[in-house]
């Protein structure tokens, strides 16, 4: 008998060639060579002189690598000090610094709840909170986007502690969630309220503080924030911001946070940096927003499907997932990255192009994507047969 046990994989290929829907890795040049419109670069401050001397620095002094869990060896006193800079900087009393945004939002769900808890959970969110409720054990209502009564709902039906989970902005169409409606749902139902502000932190709220901030929320006994320092902040690595019990309390219970080997110095660095020169410019936040909504306006101006931003992405409706296969191809052959979003990275199975507004771009390059978008967009016929 021949042993063949992965042929499966083979038929899942061909089904996923089928419907246009086979990812590359695609490894890009150290030197751009593309206007970039998809990463989610949105200050520029990746590659900062300050950001990446910062980097440097931390490398050379704390090493290459965490060298352990941040339990055993892998916090140093950078560790401590961004927790300290990040708390302060959104406006919550303490922070916990992990590998990941993704190990953030794993750590905040399976820490906050458990058997017999109650998420509810907006159906317009994150891979990385579906896995966190996956991983909870607790029992999962996925309620309508951006739906408060909805979420009221659920937990009417539930006795016993719960908690709501919101994206902040939506990565997939760039709108924000209806915070303070959700936050006044949770005090009414003595339950938590968990934000993952990805896409707020450095272009919502005050010089950047991040969308709680914006509304007020920053800093309340029942709500905890998590972010990423790979977005805004230009570095790598995630966070959870709350009370100080609750960042106790995932010291103490968090897998992702116990077993997981700590943020490499050169990435803490990084963060720091960049929280440095946002504190000393934060009208790049604003400008960020004005970005998007330029992009929006144009783009909607001359006829394409774009989704109103409320941040910084800027979501551009495709007619299918093959057609804004296509319509990236050609972005990226006239000199331009934009960002494709196709099931199953979309809930609504609507395929997008996803532009990054990032707060570093000129007028000229504004104008530039602009023209290469309305130029290399699918044209009714093309829409029709794919």
């Amino acid at each position: 008998m021949s042993f063949a046990p992965f042929d499966w994989i083979d038929a899942e290929a061909r089904h996923r060639a089928a419907a246009g829907l086979v990812r590359t890795l695609r490894p890009r040049d150290a030197e751009p060579e593309l206007l970039d419109l998809a990463s989610n670069d949105y200050l520029g401050l990746t590659r900062h002189p300050e950001v990446t001397a910062a980097a440097a620095a931390a490398a050379h002094r704390w090493g290459a690598g965490a060298t352990g869990s941040r339990l055993v060896t892998g916090s140093t006193a950078l560790h401590a000090e961004l927790e300290r800079e990040l708390a302060a900087f959104c406006g919550f009393e303490a922070a916990l610094v992990l590998s990941s945004g993704y190990a953030a939002n794993l750590a905040a769900l399976t820490a906050l709840s458990g058997r017999g808890s109650l998420i509810v959970s907006d159906a317009g969110n994150h891979a990385s909170i579906v896995d966190g409720c996956r991983l909870s054990r607790a029992e999962t209502a996925v309620v309508p986007h951006a739906d408060p009564e909805a979420v009221a709902k659920a937990f009417g039906a539930h006795d016993g502690r719960a908690l709501a989970v919101t994206d902040s902005v939506f990565s997939v169409d760039g709108d924000a969630a209806p915070l303070p409606a959700l936050a006044e749902v949770c005090r009414s139902a003595n339950a938590a309220l968990l934000v993952d502000d990805a896409h707020g932190l450095g272009v919502l709220g005050d010089g950047g503080r991040g969308a709680l901030a914006a509304v007020g929320l920053a800093g309340g006994d029942g709500t905890v924030a998590t972010l990423t320092l790979s977005k805004s902040l230009g570095s790598q690595g995630g966070a959870v911001l709350g009370p100080a019990r609750v960042i106790d309390h995932l010291v103490n219970t968090a897998r992702t946070f116990i077993f997981d080997t700590g943020l490499a110095p050169a990435a803490v660095g990084g963060a720091l940096g960049a929280l440095g020169v946002l504190r000393r410019e934060p009208e790049r936040a604003a400008r960020a927003r004005e970005v998007a909504t330029a992009l929006y306006t144009r783009l909607t101006a001359a006829g394409l499907a774009a989704v109103r931003p409320d941040a910084a992405v800027v979501s551009v409706r495709a007619p299918s997932a093959k057609t804004a296969v296509r319509w990236a191809a050609d972005c990226r052959t006239a000199g331009m990255a934009v960002g494709c979003f196709r099931p199953p990275s979309v809930p609504d199975g609507v395929s997008r192009l996803r532009l990054t507004a990032r707060a570093d771009l000129t007028e000229e390059q504004i104008t530039t994507a602009v023209a290469t978008i309305v130029a290399t967009a699918p044209r009714q016929a093309d829409a029709d047969v794919s």
